[in-house]
């Protein structure tokens, strides 16, 4: 049950943030407005209804960019809109238009991460970009989804397909959803396979590697706390040596010192071939894993286990104190 108080700018401004996962809160004076507090303190306020048989959580805004009676005065327009029946519309659009639609409306990416997506969509969905999206059945879904070879893609491409199909219902272009009567691909759980031994193995690995951007960047990946898109998409103007910032996210002691080795002759922190950057180097990254005796390790377990074992600190000092002391505990492992 939801703690209830009467919602005010001091309180919200102090509230503390829970450990792991979010809290909700309830405003006495507006009881059906609520707030999501996470573990990393963003406040976010919302409200409940139940449309079509389900409930929906709808969002209205984050405090402090909406404040207390902004939300309060959104509560019953927003309830409104969520009983309101979609308005179906006669013109016929393909599903390749609504996908498109789909993403501008509901995807939050990176540049690179939409480019990613789109190249996924075109790849594994591209069967179903020019019929007509109310024309679209089950069956056609199942057909495209059994040609994806792995069930890990082919589970993400089931839940985007009903994400789609959603939006698509929301927005008036469709009347069923093809996808919602479908189970779900069951896929086993991918158990990750690095220790902070086998982190050692690979700090060592990366080490021998025999290019010195790849090596910094395959080592940026362990320091800089970030996944790879981000590392290797690294701009000189992001950061800021003299606060030890990249962007808004500190920078541990370790990644300073390897960035600031770096000639800065260009824009961007990983350049190959004359001053493109990094992108994928997929072929490095295998044979240095496999150097280290990690063989199926992914670029990507890197970064899920250095967020995994550092504590969180809302603040930037802390925060970049964590960071600190994480790798001092890795490298102390060496000695």
């Amino acid at each position: 049950m939801a703690h209830q108080f009467f919602f005010n700018p001091y309180i919200l401004d102090n509230l503390p943030a829970p450990n792991s996962g979010f809290d909700v809160v309830q405003d006495i004076s507006e009881p059906r407005l609520r707030m999501y507090v996470t573990s990393r303190g963003a406040k976010t306020f919302f409200v409940r209804k139940r449309v079509g048989g389900r409930d929906r959580r709808i969002i209205i805004g984050n405090y402090p960019d909406v404040d207390i009676e902004q939300a309060r005065g959104a509560v019953a327009t927003v309830l409104e809109n969520a009983a309101q029946k979609p308005r179906t519309r006669r013109r016929k659009i393909t599903f390749g238009r609504v996908t498109d639609m789909y993403l501008v409306a509901r995807v939050r990416r990176t540049e690179d991460g939409m480019v990613k997506l789109q190249r996924a969509i075109k790849r594994h969905l591209g069967d179903l970009q020019n019929k007509n999206v109310c024309d679209i059945s089950a069956a056609d879904v199942r057909g495209v989804i059994d040609a994806i070879d792995g069930p890990a893609i082919a589970r993400r491409m089931q839940e985007l397909l009903h994400s789609i199909f959603k939006y698509a219902i929301e927005t008036g272009y469709a009347k069923e959803n093809p996808v919602a009567g479908m189970d779900k691909i069951v896929q086993k759980r991918r158990v990750r396979p690095l220790t902070k031994s086998g982190l050692v193995r690979l700090i060592a690995a990366i080490e021998a590697e025999p290019s010195p951007v790849l090596r910094a960047a395959f080592l940026m990946l362990i320091y800089g706390f970030a996944p790879k898109s981000q590392v290797f998409s690294m701009r000189w103007s992001d950061l800021d040596f003299n606060h030890y910032m990249w962007g808004a996210r500190p920078l541990s002691d370790a990644a300073v010192v390897l960035l600031q080795d770096l000639p800065q002759d260009g824009n961007w922190v990983f350049s190959v071939r004359g001053r493109m950057r990094l992108t994928d180097p997929r072929v490095a990254w295998r044979r240095t894993a496999t150097a280290a005796g990690i063989p199926n390790l992914t670029m990507d377990d890197v970064y899920k286990f250095m967020m995994r074992h550092l504590v969180w600190a809302s603040g930037t000092e802390d925060l970049r104190a964590n960071m600190n002391d994480l790798i001092d505990e890795i490298n102390g492992l060496n000695i």
